[in-house]
């Protein structure tokens, strides 16, 4: 049996982003609970060199929509990366999964072998459409999800691994 571009790339997207979802929530409820200023969280870091939260949101977020575009041969649409609440993260990544909710299978799959690139500060990475899903687009957004959730773990938000796996 085989697994489509679709199967293995937007339903596995969507579910990310929905636990993502579930762990900013739990955030913002523990936040509340203790009386901690939220933007302290959405600024945290693991480390000084490390991107904070929201920034790890953002990136989540812009990788899921450039995979559905990329995969479909679309462009993808423009966010301003303006968001600073919890609020505004709900938003953004709730727009992401409406947005990879509009693709159906029939527009991904059969992209194994589209030619993408990808525009880097370093120069152009040149990808078929299957090693851009499985060697740069699954891998650096469960990164930043993994990054998100270590960051409030780290802070004191009472997360595990459930949180991170989400629902069946």
């Amino acid at each position: 049996m085989s697994i489509s571009m679709y199967q293995a790339s937007l339903p596995v997207l969507v579910r990310g982003l929905t636990s993502l979802q579930g762990i900013l929530g739990k955030a913002e409820a523990h936040a509340a609970e203790k009386q901690i200023d939220p933007s302290v969280f959405i600024n945290a870091r693991l480390f000084p060199d490390m991107l904070p939260l929201a920034r790890q949101v953002y990136i989540t977020t812009d990788t899921a929509k450039g995979c559905a575009a990329r995969l479909a041969g679309v462009e993808a649409p423009r966010y301003e990366d303006v968001e600073m609440t919890f609020e505004e993260l709900h938003a953004r990544i709730q727009k992401t999964i409406d947005y990879l909710l509009e693709f159906n299978a029939a527009q991904i799959d059969g992209s194994e072998e589209r030619s993408i690139t990808l525009k880097m500060r370093s120069g152009p990475i040149e990808f078929t459409g299957v090693n851009y899903l499985l060697q740069f687009v699954l891998p650096n957004f469960f990164f930043h999800i993994t990054t998100a959730y270590d960051i409030l773990r780290h802070n004191g938000v009472e997360l595990g691994k459930l949180d991170y796996l989400g629902g069946r």
